[in-house]
């Protein structure tokens, strides 16, 4: 399947399409921010794949792998948790429960990932949220639409790159990142579900092939094969990780959120084997 040679460029139009009702003064400082955002992380060249050196193969080491997911599970165990603290009743009964098992969900994920077992660590703990996610429902899931496309993304990914290595234990976390990989399946298809969308839409998991769901920061672009595009996709939507985003936002602290993350009744399989 065809790579996307540059994620950033489809990235900037996007935002800047996203944003056509503002002057373009303020359209390009929201893609500067964007840019400065991913180059202060020190990942632009690795996302954008301009340098010879810097080829997927060397991307996509376990190491890269490992911290960008244990990364992307402190966002993702902030939004589940806030967000339906931020919202209350807007949320009906259920999607409430959904979010809230999700929050719980990714909390274990992280857990699993920064164990001994695996040895990952996040690169920080500390995430801006853009305010607008929380700012309605329909925001909030369509975040969790993205965010979860992009993990299920990066999951196969880790499972194709953890399979390569041929041993017992790179089997044994391709087979980790799979049951990951299911489990963010399940949380894109709620979201959708509550959003009034057809859930269960995917013949496959999308891996690179293109969004098709319309109405999304993603929508019509391919998925990636290099796991540091996720950290582009992700500062796109507003995110920063460790400073502020793009977008105005809010610092959230994975420790002092992860420690109200609910446990819900009915939740299960929370050891892995």
């Amino acid at each position: 399947m065809d790579e996307n040679p540059d994620v950033t460029t489809p990235l900037f139009d996007t935002i800047d399409r996203q944003h056509a009702h503002l002057p373009a003064s303020s359209r390009r400082n929201l893609v500067k921010g964007t840019a400065a955002a991913i180059g202060g992380l020190g990942l632009m060249g690795l996302a954008t794949g301009t340098a010879q050196a810097q080829k997927s193969d060397s991307v996509n080491t376990p190491e890269t792998i490992s911290a960008v997911a244990a990364t992307a599970e402190v966002l993702a165990t902030i939004v589940n948790t806030v967000g339906p603290e931020k919202l209350g009743d807007q949320l009906d009964a259920t999607t409430r429960l959904n979010i809230q098992a999700a929050a719980q969900q990714e909390k274990n994920h992280y857990e699993l990932l920064t164990s001994d077992a695996v040895g990952g660590k996040a690169v920080t703990t500390t995430i801006y949220v853009p305010d607008e996610v929380f700012a309605s429902k329909e925001n909030l899931l369509k975040t969790l639409v993205v965010g979860d496309q992009i993990f299920i993304n990066a999951y196969l990914l880790a499972t194709t790159v953890f399979a390569r290595q041929g041993d017992l234990m790179g089997s044994r976390f391709a087979r980790y990142t799979a049951e990951i990989m299911a489990t963010e399946a399940v949380h894109r298809a709620l979201a959708l579900q509550s959003l009034g969308q057809l859930g269960n839409d995917r013949v496959y998991a999308k891996f690179t092939q293109k969004e098709e769901v319309q109405g999304l920061l993603t929508s019509n672009f391919k998925g990636f094969s290099k796991i540091t595009n996720a950290v582009g996709l992700l500062e796109a939507a507003g995110f920063g990780f460790g400073k502020p985003g793009s977008k105005p936002g809010q610092a959230y602290d994975y420790a002092e959120v992860s420690a109200r993350t609910p446990t819900v009744p009915g939740v299960n399989t929370i050891e892995i084997a």
